[in-house]
């Protein structure tokens, strides 16, 4: 019999929080032959006590539960427990103005349920991946200042980003974006923190200052505008940067 794949991060603890019994026990024997170390809570309450005696490396949270809600969760977790451990939160469809909330108050991704395996540990993997390179980088250190692939390069230390040799016209705010993306790549990135980082702390609901911005982006970086390679929409949520390989 051939052997279960092991993930990238080995015995990393991850916290499932469900009140389904079946996914948390079926999320728990998948995870746990992928070389994960999975603890499993059935409510918002008994997630908080375990993070607290036991803190994990990652949290996937049902956004409905009947104690304490996963929104009330994420806030705690990110505004009092002050923990950036990711959060990967569960929804049902038709919750997306409680995914979006979620994700404003801080959760690092989301899945619609149901979803597939393959998903999910990718997933996992790219917020476990995000999470290493914040930990692992100093204050004092000196941060990446190029990102990109043969194609498209942002070199953040010149305020020039090139594509196919040439260098492209960015006006502040379309440079600032893109600048953010790329800075999270992988990363979902709602409209209400592209709009509080770009514009400032005072927006948050002008959508279409972003879309029209987006569409500007694609027109300038993007080698089809129409089917776009690096900024990635997740309809009704926000924007995911991404350098195809």
């Amino acid at each position: 019999m051939p052997n279960t794949p092991v993930e990238d991060f080995y015995k990393a603890k991850i916290l499932v929080v469900d009140d389904e019994t079946a996914i948390t026990q079926g999320l728990k024997r998948q995870l746990n032959s992928r070389g994960y170390d999975v603890q499993t809570a059935s409510g918002g309450f008994e997630a908080l006590r375990l993070i607290e005696d036991n803190p994990p490396d990652l949290i996937i949270l049902d956004l409905m539960m009947p104690d304490l809600d996963g929104l009330h969760v994420t806030r705690e977790i990110r505004l009092k427990m002050h923990s950036n451990t990711p959060i990967i939160v569960l929804s049902a469809r038709g919750e997306q103005s409680r995914k979006v909330e979620a994700l404003d108050l801080g959760a690092d991704d989301y899945l619609t349920k149901p979803f597939g395996l393959d998903e999910l540990l990718a997933r996992i993997r790219v917020a476990l991946r995000h999470q290493q390179q914040v930990g692992s980088t100093p204050v004092n250190a000196t941060l990446p200042t190029v990102i990109g692939n043969e194609n498209l390069t942002i070199d953040l230390s010149k305020h020039l980003v090139i594509k196919e040799g040439h260098e492209l016209k960015l006006t502040p705010k379309q440079y600032e974006t893109l600048k953010y993306l790329a800075q999270n790549p992988d990363k979902l990135i709602t409209h209400q923190m592209l709009l509080r980082h770009v514009w400032g702390p005072e927006y948050g609901n002008e959508n279409q200052y972003l879309h029209v911005l987006i569409g500007q982006l694609r027109q300038k970086i993007e080698p089809d505008p129409a089917r776009p390679q690096y900024i990635i929409t997740e309809p009704g949520l926000g924007y995911r940067f991404r350098l195809p390989a």
